[in-house]
């Protein structure tokens, strides 16, 4: 139940504690006067007829004023609704870079394994930084609606930090051309976390990955970004 229809039967009730009185449309009716009786023992003598309006006020919900909706300008999607890559074929090309960052919570067990080299599939730090490389040359494969991007640069650093026995990845991209490449960092980042996880999951089940974003992008017409500035 909606709240304006709550608030409609709170006022009824509302309506009919001021009138104080039960209607008995002309009728005379014993049982109606004996309850009315009761009532203004209780509330006191009712107010003349006609003090008050006979029918309580109508609370109706309010229409939604589409108008007063702010317009979305969705780049992704054409008049119909329906989906669409961008045109961006009028776009400079300009230097453009993006950084992504995550973390994959291994638990004290499994830090130590990866630390000494010890899990049974191989290097996980080397093998999740190559497959995280290769993440960012196949996004546009992976992401629907995303362009196919001549990357200058990519770079993925994985290092592991022993106070929370996790490792903590970074992906950095670059290109000169006509669109951003934060989708190719953040590609790169999480094709890189499920790499670890892959290469561990036969430890543990316990594994985490988490805390995945976008920390800066540069480049095109907008402002350069960073996270926390």
């Amino acid at each position: 139940m909606s709240i304006y229809r709550t608030i409609s039967q709170k006022g009824i009730a509302a309506h009919w504690l001021l009138q104080r009185r039960f209607i008995n449309n002309g009728v005379k009716d014993p049982v109606i006067d004996e309850l009315n009786k009761e009532l203004e023992s209780i509330f006191g003598e009712a107010p003349p007829t006609g003090s008050l309006s006979s029918t309580p006020t109508s609370l109706t919900e309010p229409e939604l004023n589409l108008k007063s909706i702010p317009k979305l300008h969705l780049t992704h999607v054409d008049n119909t609704g329906q989906a669409k890559m961008v045109n961006i074929s009028h776009k400079n090309d300009t230097k453009r870079v993006a950084i992504a960052t995550c973390r994959v919570l291994l638990g004290p067990e499994v830090f130590s394994l990866v630390a000494s080299n010890q899990i049974a599939k191989g290097d996980v730090l080397n093998v999740a930084k190559l497959a995280g490389i290769m993440g960012a040359k196949s996004t546009s494969s992976l992401i629907p609606l995303c362009h196919n991007i001549v990357l200058s640069k990519v770079r993925v650093d994985l290092k592991l930090n022993e106070k929370n026995y996790s490792v903590e990845i970074e992906g950095e991209v670059g290109c000169t051309g006509q669109t951003g490449v934060e989708m190719e960092a953040l590609t790169a980042v999480s094709v890189a976390r499920l790499t670890v996880y892959d290469m561990c999951k036969a430890t543990s089940k316990d594994i985490c990955v988490t805390d995945i974003c976008l920390q800066h992008k540069s480049g095109g017409k907008g402002r350069s970004w960073s996270r926390g500035q």
